[in-house]
This record gives C-alpha cells, sequence and structure tokens, in this order.
C-alpha cells in the first residue's frame, strides 16, 4: 500500500480480471495485438499501451468494415485506403497485405460470428509519452471483432432525421485520412445525441456540404442528379464510393439522371428530392428531415431504397466483393 492505493502485480491482475467484465463486453468477440503476437478473445485483455502514440496523441490511422454471412465486403478497398492514410502521416505497415489480410481474417475466425463488424487500428506504436514520432521504435497492428448492428433502415423503416452541425469541418487535410484523431467527430455525434436525431451534417467554410460524423452523405437534386460532396473535402468512404458506382443501374431505370461529386450549396438543401446517408456499419439511410423541416415529401424516398437494395444485393451475392472466413 502507498498513501492507501494498492500497487497490483501480474498475478494480482489476473485474479482481478475476472471481474473487470462489463455488459457491453458480451459485445466484444476477439482482438488481435502484435504486442501480444495473438488473439485474445476474454475482453479482460483487449488493451492497448497507454503509452501508445494513438492513445495520447491519436498518432494512428484506422479501418472499419463488416463480416456478412461469413464473408468479409469490400476489403480490399479498406486495405487500399489505410495504405493511402498511413503513407500520408509517414506511419509504415509493419505487415505486407497478404499478412494483413491472413491476420484479419483468422481474429474474424476465432471470434467465431459470421456477422460483425472488423475495426483495424495501425499504430506508431509505443516508446514515449512525448510527441515525438520517432520515440516509438515499431508501429502495432490491432484487429477487434465485435458485434455488427443491423443496417439502419432496418430498425427506422420511418427514416432518418438530420441536423446542422455547428462543430467546425475538419481542414482537409485531415478529413481526406481516416486517422484516429476522431475529436470533432465525436462531438459531431454527441452534438446529434443531445438534438434527438440520428445524425448530424457539416458545412465546410464555403457553406457547402461536407459529411456527418462517421458517414457519408448524398442528395438527389431537383434535376433528378445523385450529388456527393467533392472528394478533396471529405474522407472518401469505402461505402459511398460503391453506391456511387452500383447508382449507375439506377441512371440505367432513369431514376436518376446521373450521378456526381461537387459542390453541395447549403441553399439546394431546401430544393432537394431525396437525402441519403451512407457508411459502412448501416448501408444506407433515407432522411426525411433536415433541421425540422421535412425532405422531399417526408418520407422515405425512391432512391434512398433503389441504393439500399443495390447495396445490399451486392454485399450478399457479388464474390468479387468477398473475402471468405468460415467454409
Amino acid at each position: 500500500m502507498f498513501f492507501g492505493m494498492k500497487i497490483m502485480d501480474i498475478d494480482q491482475f489476473k485474479a482481478r480480471a475476472g471481474t473487470l467484465r462489463r455488459p457491453f463486453h458480451d459485445h466484444y468477440y476477439a482482438m488481435y495485438s502484435s504486442v501480444y503476437g495473438a488473439v485474445v478473445t476474454d475482453p479482460a485483455l483487449m488493451t492497448v499501451p497507454v503509452d501508445d502514440h494513438v492513445v495520447h496523441r491519436g498518432d494512428g490511422v484506422f479501418e472499419a468494415f463488416k463480416s456478412v454471412n461469413g464473408r468479409i465486403y469490400n476489403l480490399d478497398a479498406h486495405l487500399n485506403r489505410l495504405e493511402c492514410s498511413a503513407a500520408a502521416i509517414s506511419l509504415p505497415l509493419p505487415h505486407a497485405r497478404d499478412k494483413l489480410r491472413h491476420i484479419i481474417v483468422e481474429t474474424v475466425r476465432c471470434g467465431g460470428r459470421p456477422d460483425c463488424l472488423v475495426r483495424l487500428v495501425l499504430s506508431r506504436g509505443s516508446g514515449s509519452y512525448g510527441v515525438n514520432p520517432y520515440d516509438c521504435p515499431e508501429p502495432y497492428i490491432y484487429v477487434t471483432v465485435s458485434r455488427l448492428a443491423p443496417p439502419f433502415m432496418a430498425v427506422h423503416p420511418e427514416g432518418a432525421r438530420v441536423k446542422s452541425s455547428n462543430v467546425p469541418v475538419k481542414h482537409a487535410f485531415l478529413a481526406v485520412i481516416k486517422n484516429c484523431n476522431y475529436l470533432y467527430n465525436v462531438l459531431m455525434k454527441k452534438e446529434a445525441v443531445d438534438a434527438g436525431v440520428d445524425f448530424s451534417l457539416a458545412f465546410d467554410a464555403d457553406d457547402c456540404m461536407a459529411e456527418g460524423a462517421t458517414e457519408n452523405m448524398g442528395v438527389v437534386s431537383r434535376a433528378g442528379d445523385l450529388c456527393f460532396p467533392r472528394l478533396d473535402r471529405i474522407l472518401a468512404g469505402t461505402t459511398m464510393l460503391r453506391v456511387a458506382d452500383l447508382a449507375g443501374g439506377l441512371v440505367e431505370k432513369q431514376m436518376v439522371r446521373s450521378v456526381q461529386f461537387r459542390d453541395i450549396p447549403r441553399r439546394e438543401l431546401g430544393s432537394m428530392r431525396e437525402m441519403v446517408v451512407v457508411g459502412t456499419t448501416f448501408d444506407v439511410a433515407a432522411v426525411v428531415q433536415l433541421d425540422g423541416r421535412p425532405v422531399g415529401d417526408g418520407k422515405p424516398g425512391p432512391v434512398a431504397a433503389g441504393l439500399l437494395a443495390a447495396l445490399q444485393k451486392d454485399i450478399r451475392e457479388n464474390s468479387l466483393m468477398q473475402t471468405p472466413v468460415f467454409g
């Protein structure tokens, strides 16, 4: 004891570990850590060193993707973006892509759930509590496997409500990198929850539509074009890019006139036909209300429904986009 504070050794920690479990740990299935060089399935062991630069400096990049029916969806797109994000902050990957894929697949397999959410974090690693990245001799990889929530529209068939955010938009340099400094994103999500809505939407310095806390947004313009913000100011969401490709089928059916990436001024939003929210974890959501005012007729629209159907079919049936895990 030291001034009434108990000093715990490793054996005492092992004895205490079983009492550390919390209800939300039931949703944590497996974790690979390059610190351990192994996969653990006990949530008490799913830890990150406190001196890892990702903890005290946000110095790292990450990806989140999902396994559906035992197949990881769109993995190559996520690994491509991980490599780009890492290169942008001069963070070397500790393994070649084949090794990363092997670690990911084996960790999902150890989790034992065919439907799950996977997060891959690449950190600068441990080394000191300073800001100097060269204090960290090697990068670390963490892969976590947890519960996959159902798609948004399955839980909220009435559609989503969105508010304009008061949180300053990220500078373009950081916005296009999927980095682990998510304070802006956290504040945007808090803002939405506090306002009793589903999502918040940021606007850039030119008062043009940017993105949500963890999701991309797009609109169907009055002229019938499916429009997403320019990619040089937002994170290029893998789901958004895939949805934009799949929207070609809606163009053929004349449900939309074209697919565009352009500036979307706030003043245009009052006349939009539809608004959609897209993201890895919840697919496509139809927005029915923005800042308390109805979008379109205030009901989920046909383009949102068409995009959702096309994406979910792609997830289930497109073998070219699937990485098998089980069987």
